[in-house]
């Protein structure tokens, strides 16, 4: 298949058919990030996504799922992205979900009848990014759009149908905005209600403007302890209606599955027993993005 550069994907998604229908991602500019770096935004041609779903329908007849990359193919017009799902359908019959990422700004750009469509046609999740719940930590980060934003897109997405997994990254407001970040971030949460909540926590990627603060002084990241107080304030403020508060990222120095709101009380008394030295956390060594 036709795969250029460095292929991300969800921890989820890793029995799925990886089938890259961009390259890069559209917004491009959040300080932290640096998946992309290598890649400048791009569609890929019709015929070179078709002929990897052909290659798929041949050889990947045993992987029930899709996840469409790079960063963010819901910016892809809407008749480039049903043409791609109804060729998906054609083609590999056998696949129960087509899941992609997206961010608060492509889903903006698609109707409540059209993001129907897409449901309609098979695009069973989302993946998207809040990262945060602070303005001021948005902003400064150069994410698209306020908490509001993000949310109001998330509660969309949800309304259309599909499933919704959230990410936010402990970290991400340094030392100075730490419980800012924690306490709004759990707002926003609860507010947009998803079906599952992914935690990482902060690894600064060199090249990234972020990375290049830190460098100059300008950005402290909380130390072990600190992340795990932001984490329990950011657990601890989050209600969600049913479903998955995740932290068992390899960023992260102690994992943790949550199902909530039924398991919240026992996840919460872990990270009591670590801040107290009563669990052992994962060695800064082996920590990876």
């Amino acid at each position: 298949m036709d795969h250029q550069g460095m292929i991300i994907r969800p921890p989820s998604e890793a029995g799925s058919v990886l089938l890259q229908v961009t390259l890069g991602c559209s917004h491009g500019r959040c300080a932290f990030c640096g998946a992309y770096l290598e890649k400048r935004f791009a569609i890929k041609p019709r015929e070179t996504v078709l002929a990897d779903i052909l290659y798929a329908a041949r050889h990947l007849r045993g992987q029930r799922r899709v996840f469409l990359c790079d960063g963010d193919a819901m910016i892809l017009p809407q008749a480039r992205l049903t043409d791609i799902l109804s060729l998906i359908r054609e083609h590999l019959p056998w696949v129960t979900r087509v899941g992609t990422y997206a961010n608060a700004k492509s889903l903006k750009r698609k109707s409540d009848a059209e993001l129907a469509e897409l449901r309609g046609l098979g695009l069973g999740i989302v993946y998207m990014g809040l990262e945060s719940g602070d303005d001021a930590v948005l902003d400064e980060m150069g994410k698209n759009g306020d908490a509001d934003f993000i949310v109001e897109q998330g509660r969309r997405a949800r309304a259309a149908g599909f499933k919704l997994n959230v990410t936010v990254v402990n970290g991400l407001g340094g030392v100075e905005r730490s419980r800012e970040h924690a306490e709004a971030t759990a707002r926003a949460l609860t507010r947009m209600d998803p079906d599952q909540v992914g935690a990482l926590s902060l690894m600064l990627v060199p090249g990234t403007p972020l990375h290049d603060r830190f460098e100059r002084g300008e950005f402290a990241i909380p130390d072990a302890r600190g992340i795990l107080l932001e984490l329990r304030r950011m657990l601890a403020g989050t209600e969600l209606t049913r479903g998955l508060f995740l932290a068992d990222h390899a960023s992260n120095y102690l994992p943790l599955k949550v199902r909530l709101p039924s398991g919240k009380q026992a996840a919460l008394d872990r990270i009591d027993q670590a801040l107290a030295g009563a669990a052992r956390l994962r060695d800064e060594s082996v920590r990876r993005l």
